[in-house]
């Protein structure tokens, strides 16, 4: 990726409970760009909470909503947006295990939130809304190696705030377009 920060979309991926979703507002405000949650998008799309689509529809199908949900935001450019250029986009932690996704992903920065093992289970503790949340340890083991094909990599510590990882997020894509 060698635009300008200004000049693309920032996708954040990374595991439930990594902050994609707060980090995410703060980036597109601090930028005045438009934000994006794969998530509240896939929701409206069915109609149905994202625990009700693993129930009634199962996975794969989540998965393909995720999938469409992608192509229409990554498909935005200048002329789409009333409110700053581009989009912040806080994606679903499995979005990096389609390899079709990876062709919007890479339309713009793609930066991967790394928190550990123990951060995403202190965080996620009693979160009985996210239907993979007993599976972190696995999950995690799977996508890592997808991850880190992002073009930025942000290592969370638990001291960090949120403003703290949009001034790292900014700081590293500025000295990547150097």
């Amino acid at each position: 990726m060698d635009r300008p920060l200004q000049e693309s979309n920032i996708y954040l991926i990374g595991m439930m409970g990594s902050g994609k979703t707060t980090v995410g507002k703060l980036l597109a405000e601090k930028l005045n760009y438009r934000f994006f949650d794969t998530d509240d998008y896939i929701e409206q799309l069915a109609q149905k909470t994202i625990s009700e689509i693993f129930a009634t529809e199962g996975e794969a199908r989540f998965r393909e909503l995720e999938s469409q949900v992608l192509r229409k935001l990554s498909a935005y450019d200048r002329s789409a947006f009333t409110q700053g250029e581009f989009a912040a986009i806080a994606t679903g932690g499995g979005i990096v295990q389609r390899s079709e996704n990876w062709s919007c992903l890479r339309q713009g920065l793609i930066v991967w939130l790394d928190a550990d093992l123990n951060l995403l289970n202190r965080r996620l503790a009693g979160d009985n809304n996210r239907p993979l949340v007993g599976q972190l340890e696995s999950l995690l083991a799977t996508r890592r190696s997808l991850y880190a094909q992002a073009d930025l990599h942000i290592v969370i510590e638990p001291e960090q705030t949120p403003e703290d990882i949009v001034t790292q997020i900014i700081n590293l894509a500025h000295q990547r377009a150097i």
